[in-house]
């Protein structure tokens, strides 16, 4: 998908050279101003950003592979997707975390339409297509369209819902366990789940 500038106003893009450099300087005034208050740690942004590099999609995947062979844990995912990720220590902080299930009438898609709110602690970063805004705005009002530019086609009598992150929610897709998987463990189960999967831009395949 081609991918379009943030949804923003200013006067200097964001993708501008000097927009990116007065913002790198107010970042970094802003974190020295909390060091030296004592509401951050000396380099506790670096150690975070470092962990959250550190951080795939293989994780959520163990998650969902877990769901599939499980059904007390994909209860508990269902019903409390922040509590039953901590079995994997991850956690999700004070925004929680709602699993949406795809069934065979109902196929579950992801988007944040304000920027790119997204589960990161369990997938990591985010992908470039999912903050353009192409996506953001398209997601809402031709998700059919969308999915089928991934190469997922829904049929029609599946229907589509689509799930809008923000600052106080996240959502993870609980794909459905494709046909000629019986008998496959965890491990291998993980390995067809993709991320997209998890977002609800793809489907696993055997």
């Amino acid at each position: 998908m081609p991918h379009d500038g943030p949804h923003h106003h200013h006067d200097h893009a964001p993708d501008d050279p000097s927009f990116a450099s007065r913002s790198a300087i107010g970042a970094r005034a802003l974190r020295e101003l909390l060091e030296e208050a004592g509401v951050l740690a000396p380099g506790e942004v670096a150690r975070q950003v470092e962990r959250m590099d550190t951080i795939t999609p293989a994780l959520g995947a163990q998650v969902v592979a877990r769901a599939w062979v499980d059904p007390e844990f994909k209860a508990r995912l269902l019903a409390d997707g922040s509590a039953a990720v901590r079995e994997f220590g991850v956690e999700m902080g004070a925004t929680p975390l709602h699993v949406v299930e795809n069934t065979e009438t109902v196929h579950n898609m992801i988007v944040c339409t304000l920027c790119s709110c997204y589960p990161k602690p369990l997938l990591g970063i985010p992908p470039d297509w999912y903050k353009s805004f192409e996506y953001r705005s398209r997601a809402v009002r031709e998700p059919r369209a969308v999915l089928a530019e991934f190469g997922v086609r829904v049929p029609d009598e599946i229907a589509v819902r689509v799930h809008d992150s923000t600052a106080d929610l996240r959502y993870l897709v609980l794909p459905r366990r494709p046909e000629g998987t019986e008998g496959w463990d965890e491990a291998r189960l993980a390995e067809i789940v993709s991320r997209d999967c998890m977002i609800g831009t793809a489907l696993p395949n055997a």
